[in-house]
């Protein structure tokens, strides 16, 4: 019985879907075989190949088809269990290509064009508006920025321009020229930013036109060539100088953690570079190389070495508040709009992510070793007040790779970094820091930072009163800095001593001294792609042979990867039969990780936290590992058979319906009359605030956006600690009853006369004054127990408890 084919033709979109395939151990097999019948000749099997285009980059979007924060058919997602769809790029040799994959599973084609090389590509999401502020393209959105090698004008470079369309209309509504090639394209709902070499350009999304640029970028050899990170507001770009006046507290803690792996590698690279040095020596003695050309490179090492550019340095500017114009770090310069500058890394910074909040980022280096994890505390004065906390490094392992792609989970527990050679890493913090463990990950929910033990111990007091004594960080991991002045990359933690002893009455401000513990985690899960699936070739129909098996030797990012967390959508595949109501009924601690590969093939894969095996009894701080399972998979690589899918789309396409909707919420908030609307929309219903003035939608949007640090910790109750203690105290002629937590003092003489209260502070009182000995307890006589009274020596226990 032949099987039934997973793609079918759409009826909304008039494109193709893919329903999700069951993954096992003998589909992995199947791929194996696949390879081998491409590489045998044709002759030796049945039929040809299927023909695939090579696919050149991948990519996971957001846009307002999955903008759960705008687009009001996700605002109950718990309570009608309607999720987001994942929307997937796919950038090919000659056009691109545009896939939704709802909660379903089903994987439906939105878009599909061959117009030749594509070198970046996104789907804008529709602007912010106010009353003052309206959008000029509305009744065109949404909108597809695109940079092709050849541009909508012909005369221009190649990649020198960005052109704007219409996926309502068809047609092309702005083109952006540039003089230097572009390498990449990030927005949101307040900006388009187009990067350059070593240049930034940001444009209004309302109008587009030019907002403010950068030209201080760090250069960095790839695969980013100029790597930025853009949250919602936030901007972070590499910087080429690290600027005293206005660097923030904190910043990276020196990574001096070395293994033996490590060492070897060091060691053979120092014997290659000595072995290298004595060649060109002896080349040189022998004649058969001119001796000029040693001079030439050692004339450019030590221009290296006067060049003023600093690698490894992290700006944020904040895109609604920084100057029109040139943004320019500098001494002479203003701190307005730049949220922070600090030191990253101690090479240069090859990609940047921040996560859903905005308040974490995650850089990396060229090397690829290690990845840093910062938590960013604003100041509203300056970038110099501002505190930048190292909170995790991210150990990947001895040898270089180039990071191409970092996604963040929903709830920020999980951080998933894929590399070049086609793994994908996935690795465990918490938002606010500390080791991950059993307590912090193995709960469907965000748990506290403090459970209610560590509350009621005290434990947070005699942690802060560690560190504040040992000068800074107190990290457990040997070979770190015990303190941040120790590290070549802290060169302003104590250059503000005034302002610290003045605001020292707030111990818990995140932002002064102590900063917190450095954790380095070590990757839960290394997922690497199947190295072969099928034939990849060009539009001309020629069979070509299969693309090199190792991944680390692909050039040009041919092995491209991208991740995201999402909703499992694989009930369909498991259970064809079974409603997925049934099927979700299970609520699981880690959301699925979709990995996309150059080959075109989407998997999900199944992640399951679970206590370390090794440990010999599980608690709350037993520390985690991870068991990874594919579940499902979508075949999606298009083939030169498939028909296009170009604009103008109709109504009910899932990219107009959502744009749409979300422009719709957007007049709601500004307080406007979307069109089409009957009459005016009031936001407020009572008449004192009908009779106010809401200028502007700050009122209605700042619930959504608000952003909580607590500054100072949890309360110790009384009832939380030890209430009862046990004391000795001789008879005499008095009694005197005290206890610690007692400030009152009263004594009875002989004759029974009342004394005054006294109050004494315990901590000053001189015990041995009052005939308290700290002798041997003696046991407390219990019924029926056969040592007489007499025996007893006279000695009272008083028991204190203390219920204030």
């Amino acid at each position: 019985m032949a099987t039934e084919s997973p793609r079918r033709p759409s009826r909304c979109t008039g494109g193709v879907v893919v329903r999700p395939q069951a993954v096992t151990e003998q589909s992995y097999m199947e791929s194996v075989v696949t390879f081998l019948q491409d590489v045998v000749p044709q002759a030796y099997s049945g039929t040809p190949p299927e023909e695939k285009e090579k696919i050149v980059w991948v990519r996971f979007e957001n846009a307002d088809l999955n903008d759960t924060s705008r687009n009001m058919e996700f605002h109950e997602i718990h309570s009608t269990g309607n999720e987001p769809p994942l929307l997937l790029m796919i950038g090919y040799s000659d056009g691109m290509q545009v896939w939704s994959i709802p909660i379903s599973g089903e994987a439906q084609e939105l878009f599909s064009v061959r117009h030749g090389p594509v070198r970046a590509a996104r789907i804008l999401p529709a602007p912010q508006i106010s009353a003052q502020k309206c959008d000029n393209f509305a009744e065109k959105r949404p909108l597809l920025g695109v940079c092709k090698s050849i541009g909508s004008s012909g005369t221009s470079p190649p990649y020198c321009c960005v052109d704007l369309y219409s996926l309502r209309t068809g047609e092309m509504v702005k083109s952006i020229q540039f003089k230097t090639p572009i390498y990449d394209l990030h927005c949101n709902k307040r900006i388009l930013v187009v990067v350059l070499q070593e240049k930034i350009a940001a444009f209004d999304s309302c109008t587009f036109t030019k907002k403010f640029f950068v030209t201080s970028c760090y250069p960095c050899p790839g695969p980013n060539m100029n790597p930025i990170a853009l949250g919602s507001r936030w901007l972070a770009y590499a910087e080429n100088k690290l600027i005293r006046c206005h660097q923030s507290r904190g910043g990276a803690c020196g990574d001096n953690i070395q293994s033996y792996t490590a060492t070897v590698i060091s060691a053979a690279k120092t014997i290659k570079t000595g072995l290298t040095m004595v060649g060109k020596v002896v080349t040189q003695l022998t004649g058969t190389l001119p001796s000029g050309a040693t001079e030439e490179e050692i004339l450019a090492h030590s221009n290296l070495r006067r060049s003023p550019l600093v690698p490894g340095i992290v700006t944020i500017i904040d895109t609604e508040t920084v100057a029109e114009g040139q943004v320019l770090v500098s001494e002479d310069s203003d701190s307005d709009g730049i949220v922070a500058h600090f030191p990253a890394h101690e090479k240069p910074i090859c990609c940047m992510a921040f996560n859903p909040s905005g308040m974490l980022l995650v850089t990396t280096d060229t090397l690829g070793h290690d990845f840093h994890v910062f938590q960013i505390l604003t100041h509203p004065w300056s970038s110099s007040q501002s505190a930048v906390h190292h909170l995790y490094t991210l150990h990947r392992g001895e040898t270089e790779a180039k990071v191409q792609d970092i996604s963040f989970s929903h709830d920020c527990r999980w951080v998933v970094v894929s590399t070049l050679r086609g793994t994908s890493h996935v690795f465990p913090i918490n938002p606010y820091g500390g080791q991950p463990c059993v307590r912090t990950h193995m709960s469907p929910r965000v748990v506290n930072r403090m459970s209610r033990f560590q509350k009621s111990a005290g434990l947070e007091e005699i942690e802060q009163e560690l560190t504040s004594k040992q000068g800074g960080r107190c990290s457990p991991v040997p070979g770190l800095s015990s303190s941040p002045s120790g590290s070549p990359l802290h060169g302003k933690l104590n250059s503000q001593d005034t302002y610290n002893n003045f605001t020292n009455n707030n111990p818990g401000n995140p932002r002064l001294l102590p900063l917190p513990s450095l954790t380095v985690v070590l990757p839960l899960a290394q997922i690497k792609q199947p190295m072969t699936l099928g034939t990849i070739t060009k539009r001309t129909g020629k069979s070509k042979p299969a693309p090199q098996i190792s991944p680390s030797k692909s050039v040009g990012g041919e092995f491209c990867v991208a991740a995201v967390f999402g909703a499992s959508r694989s009930w369909f595949a498991n259970n064809s039969g079974l409603k997925r109501e049934k099927d979700q009924s299970k609520q699981f601690v880690v959301e699925s990780l979709y990995i996309i590969s150059c080959y075109g093939s989407l998997v999900e894969h199944v992640l399951e936290p679970r206590p370390l095996s090794t440990a010999p009894k599980i608690s709350d701080d037993t520390p985690l590992e991870m068991v990874t399972c594919p579940r499902a998979s979508w075949a999606l690589v298009r083939t030169p058979q498939w028909n296009e899918l170009q604009p103008p789309f109709n109504a009910n396409h899932p990219l107009l319906l959502a744009a749409d909707a979300v422009q719709y919420y957007q007049y709601l908030l500004a307080g406007l009359v979307p069109p089409g609307s009957p009459g005016p929309i009031t936001r407020h219903e009572s008449y004192d605030s009908l009779a106010s003035d809401h200028s502007g939608q700050e009122d209605e949007e700042w619930l959504s956006q608000v952003e909580i640090v607590t500054h100072t910790g949890p309360h110790r109750r009384l009832w939380m600690g030890p209430q009862f203690q046990f004391k000795t105290i001789h008879p005499s002629g008095q009694t005197t009853v005290i206890s610690s937590s007692s400030s009152v003092l009263q004594s009875h003489g002989p004759s029974d006369t009342p004394q005054p209260l006294l109050d004494f502070d315990t901590d000053d009182l001189d015990l041995n004054s009052l005939r308290i000995q700290p002798v041997r307890s003696e046991p407390v006589s219990m019924p029926g127990s056969p040592r007489p009274a007499a025996d007893r020596r006279g000695v009272s226990t008083v028991i204190d408890a203390t219920s204030e």
